[in-house]
């Protein structure tokens, strides 16, 4: 039964969610389904069953992680007249074929970016999602950087001018867990199961930012990949990595703003490394995932002598999320992103408001992937992207 009709029957139950996946992503989407209503006023739901493919795991894990049931068809799952919501942490290969069945069978869809492998598996999972909102069904891509305080309360500073006119944004997104070259395969450096390596993977959070923060599309883009590493070792011995270890773009976004975008998962002593840099006639704001309470902000139109990055801890009860959480100087961390991202969902839900970010906006990205794949496979130096105009609502 979709939320519409609860709604029209004065909704007699919670809603019921069904989760796939359930590694990193399906762990921290668990945490934030288990603690959502614990600090958000939202609709009245139940996790009601996790899917993975072995059994007795995925039976482990919904133990764990607050799910009444497992199973390990989520074809099954969708059909079920209990489940309202499909939230998709499965890998890359997967989201278009479920997120689809999914919305065609009336399920409200949330699904962990990037939005498919393909530029033609986000087209179809877009036009689908569309068809399913007419009908009240809505979705969501999980970009959860964009319900960091700190990111939200950068957005309203750049949309409320206090930067003047933007117009240089660079960005670096920089790991180092693939800087061992014995490190093992897995389905992440394959390009049938990924997609792309740290492109899609990470750089995609960059990308988003970029037009989340500055309210412009990226309409041109150059870019280089590079694999390091191109053998690891794998259960047969050493496999080939299919995917880059690295990505360096840049682009040109409407509003006649540039940016740059550094992407690795071999940069040694990074651990989880986003850097975003946003520069503007009248200031200039910083951020560091690292430190993710804190946003620097430069006044450049305050005196000389008393110009200087200010830092903002960013925890005060009127800044995005945060009344929700603690007294002032007690910090929050990276897990609440998610619970931050489901809060809206769930919310969205409810009022019948298409969410953001969309799938609409999720093609956009991809097709901005694609165009660096492009760019760097031609070593052309810019490749055209095609304009997907889309408005960018946020916290």
């Amino acid at each position: 039964m979709s939320t519409e009709q609860n709604r029209e029957q004065g909704r007699t139950r919670p809603l019921g969610v069904a989760m796939i996946g359930y590694a990193f992503m399906g762990k921290a989407h668990s945490n934030a389904w288990r603690n959502v209503a614990s600090f958000f006023d939202v609709p009245a739901f139940e996790q009601k069953v996790l899917v993975g493919r072995d059994a007795a795991q995925v039976a482990e894990a919904a133990g764990k992680y607050g799910w009444a049931e497992s199973a390990t068809d989520w074809r099954s799952v969708i059909e079920r007249d209990d489940i309202d919501i499909v939230d998709i942490c499965a890998p890359g290969w997967m989201h278009a074929e479920i997120a689809i069945a999914a919305l065609e069978a009336g399920k409200h869809v949330l699904v962990e970016k990037p939005l498919a492998n393909t530029i033609a598996e986000a087209e179809a999972m877009t036009a689908a999602a569309a068809s399913a909102r007419a009908q009240g069904v809505q979705s969501m891509i999980g970009f959860n950087y964009r319900r960091v305080p700190a990111l939200a309360l950068a957005r309203h500073l750049i949309a409320e001018g206090r930067l003047g006119t933007v117009r240089h944004i660079r960005a670096a997104y920089l790991q180092d867990w693939l800087s061992d070259a014995e490190s093992p395969m897995s389905w992440r450096l394959r390009k049938e199961t990924a997609g792309s390596g740290a492109l899609g993977d990470i750089a995609s959070h960059a990308i988003d930012q970029i037009q989340y923060l500055t309210g412009q599309t990226i309409t041109e883009a150059s870019g280089l990949l590079k694999t390091f590493v191109a053998q690891r070792p794998g259960l047969d011995g050493l496999e080939d990595v299919t995917v880059d270890d690295t990505a360096w773009a840049t682009f040109w976004l409407t509003g006649d703003m540039g940016a740059s975008v550094e992407a690795s998962r071999v940069a040694t002593g990074k651990k989880n490394d986003l850097q975003i840099e946003v520069y503007g006639t009248g200031g200039a704001l910083t951020f560091n995932l690292e430190n993710l309470n804190e946003l620097g902000f430069l006044d450049a139109t305050a005196p000389v002598r008393e110009q200087g990055f200010r830092r903002i801890l960013v925890n005060e009860p009127d800044h995005p999320y945060l009344e929700a959480w603690w007294p002032q100087g007690h910090i929050i961390g990276w897990e609440h992103t998610f619970t931050h991202q489901i809060r809206d969902f769930l919310l969205a839900i409810d009022s019948g408001e298409a969410p953001s970010p969309s799938f609409e906006e999720g093609l956009q990205v991809q097709r901005v992937l694609s165009a660096v794949e492009e760019s760097a496979n031609n070593k052309s130096t810019l490749t055209m992207v095609k304009k997907n105009v889309f408005s960018l609502e946020g916290a």
